[in-house]
């Protein structure tokens, strides 16, 4: 915490009232005028990202005289800022969390709090202040609340496209990824996501439901696991539920407009993906059995590879990587195609002559999560970990 900043004149005040204190000296110190105790937040107009906490109605001279004798936390401990989703009505919502960072100031009988980051639309801040901590008694808690406007002139938020995008998924299908259009709010998202069989009714409790949400760095990928407890046979979930999927029906991803963004706005419209189920996949994926094309040299045409079965959207794009014969990363772009059976590499600058590879790592998944070499479904107690870790896949290539 920055230390507080004190004008001059009452840092005098402030001194000579504790050296009156420490001498048996009468000194008189002079006060704010009397004001009721409140709490308030005030926006800055000019930056609608910006707006400070004020407590009015403090003995400033108390604070001023703790801080001299070196007590610097009185101020964190009783002004506290929190931040919650806006659905969350209470600071005690949910699990609980941090109080923000920020700078603290007493002034003229006024303890301010202004936040260090700037604050997003789509989160509801509560600041919380203990009288007693201030030297005010006979008062409860007080809290102030405070919601961000939205930013203006923003286009709604949608959600731009669901992986898989295959029309037909197995029946141990692991997980989804949802990508929108602008960052998200985090909290809440499975109150806004359903699974919903061909009837209509809702799936029961489908998917993996975490506290930490499994959204990507910047807010726009969310990650949705299938309780893998519907999925793994011999699991109790599984044998008293039934499983989330079952081949030969069709289903629906249903994402409503209640889902929030960062501005705090619902979506612009409902997103329904509709799939047919068929049979469970629990075949590890094999890339020496991968069609691979080269291109011509001198050229940017893209190397592709024509997979024998959907891949991990996130994963080919992130584990499948081309290198020259002395084994650098040539730079490039990657992009799936045909309902991600197909995965394709343009160079930024044209294909020399040479020898290349495309490298797969062995942790690429299948959409049922099997690795290279390894299903997902494994019976530790047979294999138990010994099992060895099984190296990269090099499909090696010329270009002429």
């Amino acid at each position: 915490m920055e230390f507080l900043n004190v004008s001059f004149s009452r840092f005098i005040t402030a001194v000579l009232a504790v050296v009156a204190a420490g001498s048996g000296i009468s000194c008189t110190v002079s006060t704010a005028p009397e004001r009721p105790l409140s709490l308030r937040w005030v926006p800055n107009p000019s930056q609608p990202g910006q707006a400070s906490v004020k407590a009015t109605g403090i003995d400033t001279n108390e604070i001023f005289e703790r801080l001299v004798s070196g007590d610097l936390s009185i101020a964190e401990r009783s002004l506290r800022v929190y931040a919650r989703p806006v659905y969350e009505s209470t600071i005690n919502a949910g699990r609980s969390l941090p109080s923000m960072l920020g700078d603290y100031e007493a002034k003229d009988g006024i303890l301010s709090f202004r936040p260090k980051f700037p604050l997003e639309p789509g989160m509801r801040y509560v600041a919380v202040l203990d009288p007693a901590e201030v030297g005010v008694k006979d008062r409860g808690i007080l809290t102030a609340t405070y919601v961000p406007p939205p930013r203006p002139d923003s286009p709604p938020t949608i959600v731009s496209r669901v992986y898989p995008t295959a029309e037909e998924l197995p029946e141990n299908l692991l997980k989804f990824y949802a990508h929108f259009s602008a960052p998200m709010s985090r909290g809440g998202v499975y109150r806004h996501i359903r699974l919903l069989d061909d009837a209509g009714l809702e799936v029961e409790l489908p998917f993996l439901e975490l506290d930490e949400e499994l959204w990507g760095p910047d807010m726009t990928r969310l990650t949705l696991f299938i309780d893998p407890g519907r999925i793994k046979r011999g699991v109790r979930p599984l044998e008293e539920i039934g499983p989330a999927l079952e081949e030969g029906k069709r289903y629906t991803l249903l994402i409503d407009r209640g889902l929030v963004d960062a501005a705090g706005r619902g979506l612009g419209e409902e997103f329904r993906k509709r799939f047919i189920v068929g049979p469970p996949d629990r075949e590890p994926p094999e890339p020496k059995g991968w069609k691979l094309a080269a291109p011509p040299a001198s050229t940017r045409e893209p190397v592709t590879i024509q997979f024998h079965e959907p891949i991990d959207q996130a994963l080919a794009e992130r584990l499948i990587r081309v290198t020259s014969a002395g084994g650098s990363v040539v730079p490039g772009v990657v992009s799936l195609g045909d309902g991600e059976r197909s995965w394709s590499f343009t160079p930024l600058d044209p294909w020399p002559a040479g020898l290349y590879a495309v490298v797969v790592q062995a942790t690429i998944e299948d959409l049922a999560g099997n690795n290279v070499g390894k299903p997902f479904e494994v019976d530790l107690q047979a294999d138990g970990d010994s099992r060895p870790e099984l190296l990269p896949v090099r499909l090696s290539f010329q270009v002429h």
